[in-house]
């Protein structure tokens, strides 16, 4: 189970990350309690492994504003995070690309149907914690190499996992003591659930 945790912050973040075995680390530079500046990304990423990807995370901004941020932060790939059109991937095809998205009447669900490596469905208000209701998945089966997030915690990772059967998992406020903050104890935790 490939796992992804988003909205590191701190040194201590991420090598909690990097020693829970995280595949992927993600770093917010867009309006977010979890939003860090760019040379605070870079600074960071010095204290991750090559073999864990890592994800600058963008929302509501231009594709091209989007490329200025990953070029400069040093990101692996670049997530674009809610109704992003498929021109806006091809713009930005420079990239591994993450496509961020919640499940709607007319979401393609098909994992690089925008030229995207990934693909990430969500619940409809990203990072607020909100679960959503899993078994519109029965309707809309994702296919290739798709991530499950909203609303999960270490507590309910192994039955969403059950009933979604993600290639992947990312979480962010499910991981944290207060909004924005990672409880260091719940992100070693999730990393284990999800992959019990």
């Amino acid at each position: 189970m490939f796992v992804k945790l988003c909205g590191l912050r701190t040194e201590e973040d991420v090598a909690t990350a990097v020693a829970a075995g995280a595949d992927a680390v993600g770093f917010v530079f867009t309006t977010s309690p979890r939003r860090i500046p760019v040379d605070v990304a870079r600074d960071l990423l010095r204290e991750v492994p090559p073999e864990i990807l890592t994800v600058g995370v963008v929302h509501g901004i231009s594709p091209a504003e989007a490329g200025e941020l990953a070029r400069a932060s040093g990101v692996s790939a670049l997530q674009l995070h809610g109704s992003y059109p498929s021109t806006a991937f091809r713009e930005l095809a420079e990239f591994r690309l993450l496509r961020a998205t919640s499940l709607i009447a007319d979401t393609d669900v098909r994992t690089g149907a925008y030229g995207e490596e990934w693909l990430l469905l969500d619940s409809p208000v990203a990072g607020s914690g909100a679960r959503w209701d899993l078994t519109a998945l029965n309707a809309a089966r994702p296919t290739g190499n798709w991530l499950l997030a909203g609303g999960l915690t270490p507590a309910n990772v192994a039955e969403a996992i059950a009933i979604a059967q993600p290639w992947g998992v990312d979480v962010s406020s499910g991981v944290e003591s207060t909004r924005g903050v990672k409880d260091h104890g719940l992100m070693r935790e999730f990393v284990a659930a999800a992959r019990a």
